[in-house]
């Protein structure tokens, strides 16, 4: 296995980011991975391996390098810490993340561990919405996008995503707790009626009894069953879309 941290430049300055790929010394389809609202920390590494194990090249970018380093002990979480953490999620923006995504494309055409082609991306959480939002943005570069239990899909907002997906041509995956707060019935509904409006390729899946984070080991709401069938459908949708993927 071939990893390594790395300074990412962009218009806003460095972007710190692990990256990880089988080997270095052939080139690999590329998945830009998208973290979750508690931020960078071993836990995401590990996924990031666990995908370059399957014979991909994965990059994890530090999406709140703006605020400086922010690092949070989850498995001490407090009331405090989680205010920090919802004031730096809800400080991101579409843009904010268009440009992070920009030069992760640029940092990925330029290494010799990735193979030259379309892109895919996963992210949990907060970046479900990004790896809808980056797919509209990005359409030559993204050839699939998966999205685990993903907040702000649906909102009030005019920027809301269930309202602009013309223009994605990615092949999309979805899932969903059906416990999940952050995510009720009727948000899902809303968002799989406008994914059908926009006649994309997806599919979603809405797994009963599970709740929001289902896929982290080290979180209570970690479910075995519905993390690996998830991680089953991500997989099988990278293989599908991206040239020259391996088991």
């Amino acid at each position: 296995m071939f990893e390594q941290s790395v300074d990412v430049t962009s218009k806003n300055g460095i972007i710190p980011s692990f990256f990880v790929a089988p080997d270095d010394q052939q080139e690999w389809p590329a998945i830009v991975f998208y973290m979750d609202a508690p931020g960078i920390r071993e836990e995401l590494r590990n996924m990031a391996r666990r995908i370059a194990k399957q014979g991909y090249a994965c990059i994890l970018p530090d999406l709140y390098h703006r605020y400086g380093t922010l690092r949070f002990d989850t498995a001490h979480r407090t009331d405090a810490m989680t205010g920090v953490i919802l004031q730096a999620y809800h400080g991101l923006t579409d843009g904010d993340i268009n440009d992070v995504t920009a030069a992760m494309i640029g940092y990925l055409e330029g290494h010799r561990a990735v193979l030259p082609g379309a892109f895919g991306s996963v992210g949990f959480c907060m970046s479900g919405r990004f790896i809808t939002t980056t797919a509209r943005k990005f359409p030559d570069r993204f050839a699939c996008a998966a999205s685990l239990y993903g907040t702000r899909l649906v909102t009030d907002d005019e920027d809301s995503p269930h309202l602009h997906l013309s223009g994605i041509t990615a092949e999309l995956y979805y899932g969903f707790g059906a416990l999940d707060q952050y995510t009720p019935a009727d948000y899902i509904q809303t968002f799989r009626t406008a994914l059908d409006d926009a006649n994309l390729r997806y599919e979603m899946d809405v797994f009963e009894g599970v709740d929001h984070g289902y896929s982290f080991v080290e979180r209570a709401p970690y479910d075995p069953a519905a993390a690996e069938l998830s991680w089953d459908k991500v997989f099988a949708l990278f293989e599908r879309n991206l040239a020259g993927s391996e088991e």
